[in-house]
């Protein structure tokens, strides 16, 4: 059969193309009756409609935002953090009738496949920490804006001082009196292979504050903790470290590791509020009063850390994702590309105590 195009119907209608074009994409511009004939053929002759790529070029606008976690994409929509980024996201694309497109880490083909082809007119690259779809995502030369990590140069990044905010954590901690600290951290399943043969050393977490952002929010955490210790004059290397995903599940398999160890740890840092949950579950699971014998806490502030009285830091996530938006829409609004670092706050609830028996 004949492909059915919009000169098709033109001709069945003896009207011109572009009336047709605008019966589909400006009604507003025909007679009621006449745009009504118009669809009537065009449902005779079962035309799907305009291509959307052809109209996209026309347009020269998809009226489309590209989301890139580096993730499962059903991680968008499990972890509270980045349902709390989206909503933010989703309300500025909505004022501007933009939509969004979720794009997750099935493969690392697959994935990149997926942003080439990508029909949008920009990329949030939502903490993307050390991952080759950074490169992928920029060689498409398309307005990009980072949240969290990694800075790059000319290009506008959000976030916030996560160095300065671990700090405060481990410090409050420290200032409290316990000596016995343990650090789950947080680590991209993309990235988990290459984490594990690489040591936390003191070398490795020696960056500036000025350059963190480049090094991305997990490492510039661990570099505040470290800060903390250094100052409190507790030796890192004594510090138990494992690294997990930012998902409560696993990261019981972290707390249970580090709950083994004999003298128990008497506080428990963790990278996320999800992956303070973890640590809680299994403290709750052995029998561990929380904050009598264990202290845990968390970072982020999504919805479920108030009632838990997790002790975390808050940071805005909900305006990080309107931000982003606000970057990406406007951009020429804003130059040179800025960096825009926002508030937080460590939030102290019940979760944190000075340590119990220390022979425990």
């Amino acid at each position: 059969m004949e492909r059915v195009t919009l000169q098709t119907i033109a001709d069945r209608v003896g009207v011109s193309r572009t009336t047709v074009s605008n019966a589909f994409s400006r009604p507003d511009q025909l007679k009621e009756e006449l745009r009504q004939r118009i669809m009537e053929v065009a449902e005779e002759l079962d035309y799907p409609g305009p291509n959307p790529a052809a109209r996209t070029l026309r347009r020269g606008r998809a009226g489309v935002i590209g989301v890139v976690f580096t993730e499962a994409l059903s991680y968008a929509f499990a972890d509270s953090y980045a349902v709390g980024f989206l909503r933010g996201l989703a309300r500025v694309a909505e004022q501007s009738g933009t939509g969004l497109h979720l794009i997750g880490w099935p493969s690392p083909g697959v994935a990149e496949e997926v942003i080439g082809d990508a029909v949008v007119d920009g990329f949030c690259l939502f903490s993307p920490e050390g991952h080759p779809l950074v490169e992928t995502v920029l060689r498409r030369r398309l307005p990009v804006v980072t949240v969290d990590h990694p800075y790059v140069p000319g290009v506008p990044f959000v976030g916030i001082e996560d160095r300065i905010a671990a700090r405060e954590v481990a410090a409050h901690l420290l200032g409290l009196g316990h000596r016995r600290i343990a650090i789950v951290a947080a680590q991209p399943l993309a990235a988990q292979a290459e984490a594990r043969t690489r040591p936390v050393t003191e070398e490795w977490l020696d960056v500036d504050l000025a350059g963190e952002h480049r090094f991305g929010a997990g490492r510039a955490r661990l570099a505040g903790y470290h800060d903390a210790c250094l100052k409190a004059g507790l030796a890192w290397e004594d510090v138990p470290i494992h690294r997990t995903t930012n998902d409560r599940e696993i990261a019981r398999r972290a707390a249970e590791h580090l709950l083994d160890l004999r003298p128990r740890p008497t506080a428990v840092i963790a990278a996320t509020d999800e992956i303070a949950f973890g640590v809680m579950d299994v403290a709750a699971q052995r029998g561990i009063d929380i904050p009598g014998e264990l202290s845990v806490v968390g970072f982020d502030d999504v919805p479920a850390a108030d009632p838990a009285g997790l002790t975390t830091v808050r940071q805005p996530i909900t305006a990080k994702g309107t931000t982003a938006g606000r970057l990406l829409l406007e951009p020429s609004r804003h130059d040179p590309a800025p960096c825009v670092l926002m508030d937080h706050r460590l939030v102290i609830r019940r979760t944190t105590a000075p340590p119990g028996d220390p022979s425990s």
